[in-house]
């Protein structure tokens, strides 16, 4: 959710207050003046490195354009490739945290029912609503966090295609979208090969996001409890559950991992990089110290009934940018109580992977994404 702190700000004229609403923490105590279409990037970039916030309140489109010239010149040139990938991938995270520093000062006002008052602005007020719920006062909202609200509306408007469910999962704003398929295409697979694990069995999706692989084991013919600690991605989860016909076989519940009670089979699909994350999107992604992944594998047996299995779905990448050790997940899995019973792996198929110029392609092109069968010990 946004954080909001009331902020004096001067737009040349008179002093002003507004709100701070974004998904980025506020900016320190500091100067927050004025931005317009005589604004240039350069100097612009001088002024937010030296800690001001930008209020742009000249034409909309322009403000994008300044947003994307300074992104421009944030954007590392002259990477190295002959640096080991664990401080490549390291130099390309502290870029990230720089750039989403930086970006997130140059921000634009919202009136009390979500519109801005710039030239050649879009209507934006059922996007925020949808990330944000209904409007608390006049805000100034990064300019950078408000065209993702935009994104995530159309996102959500579109939905994502999942062959395995035969139909679309519409993801809400940061609610990460099941953009690259394998990992459901692996349950999916697993749930085919193996239907007495599944069909007519009570059924935990830890961490559900949009539902995804709930829905997946629905169609198989589980009844699953799913949970998230993200109240956003629980309404995600419910409103696709809804709109394929298994809220009957879908129950969403707001949890830090997992319910109560046990299951015949708990599968989990958590974030695989142990990295702190930058963005609310991101910790989809990043699990710092591979908290989630060690919580998992920690809780998943004194809640299986006997002979059930958890399923874990898991990429190397941690390992191949040296980031984990390569016994650091089996030796998590036998401290757990639990042993692999099988397993089910694939190759990427997401355009990064083939991207020669990515500095961590040779990590990207040789990624397996695997699903882990565990059972108790």
């Amino acid at each position: 959710m946004p954080f909001l702190l009331q902020l004096p700000w001067y737009d040349g004229r008179v002093e002003q207050t507004a709100l701070w609403c974004s998904e980025a923490r506020p900016p320190a105590p500091g100067r927050i003046g004025p931005a317009d279409d005589s604004t240039r990037a350069d100097a612009a970039l001088r002024r937010i490195r030296a800690g001001e916030v930008l209020v742009y309140l000249g034409d909309f489109q322009n403000a994008r354009q300044l947003l994307a010239a300074l992104g421009r010149r944030l954007a590392r040139k002259g990477r190295t490739r002959a640096a080991p990938l664990s401080e490549v991938f390291a130099a390309e995270r502290r870029q990230s945290r720089t750039e989403h520093e930086l970006l997130t000062r140059l921000v634009v006002p919202l009136g009390r029912d979500y519109s801005i008052p710039l030239k050649r602005a879009p209507d934006v007020a059922r996007a925020c609503r949808e990330a944000w719920g209904d409007p608390t006062g006049p805000c100034l909202v990064p300019l950078r966090d408000l065209l993702g609200i935009i994104g995530a509306h159309e996102w959500r408007k579109k939905g994502v295609e999942v062959p395995a469910l035969g139909g679309r999962v519409h993801p809400h704003y940061a609610v990460f979208a099941p953009i690259r398929g394998e990992y459901v295409e692996l349950v999916a697979q697993a749930a085919r090969e193996r239907p007495e694990q599944v069909r007519g069995r009570r059924a935990f999706d830890v961490g559900t996001g949009t539902g995804v692989l709930a829905l997946v084991l629905a169609r198989a013919g589980a009844s699953v409890v799913a949970t998230d600690v993200d109240p956003r991605a629980v309404a995600c989860a419910r409103e696709n559950a809804a709109q394929l016909g298994l809220a009957d076989r879908v129950r969403v519940v707001e949890a830090d991992l997992f319910p109560e009670g046990e299951a015949d089979l708990i599968i989990c699909n958590p974030p695989w990089i142990p990295e702190e994350p930058v963005t609310a999107l991101d910790r989809a992604v990043y699990d710092p110290g591979s908290s989630v992944l060690t919580r998992f594998l920690a809780g998943a047996r004194p809640r299986l009934t006997q002979g059930g299995q958890a399923w874990l779905v898991l990429s190397d990448l941690a390992e191949r940018l040296g980031l984990r050790t390569a016994s650091f997940l089996p030796d998590a899995i036998a401290a757990a109580g639990l042993a692999v019973a099988w397993s089910l792996s694939t190759s990427p198929s997401h355009p990064r992977a083939k991207d020669a110029e990515d500095p961590l392609h040779a990590a990207r092109s040789e990624e397996r994404t695997t699903l882990y069968g565990l059972v108790a010990r």
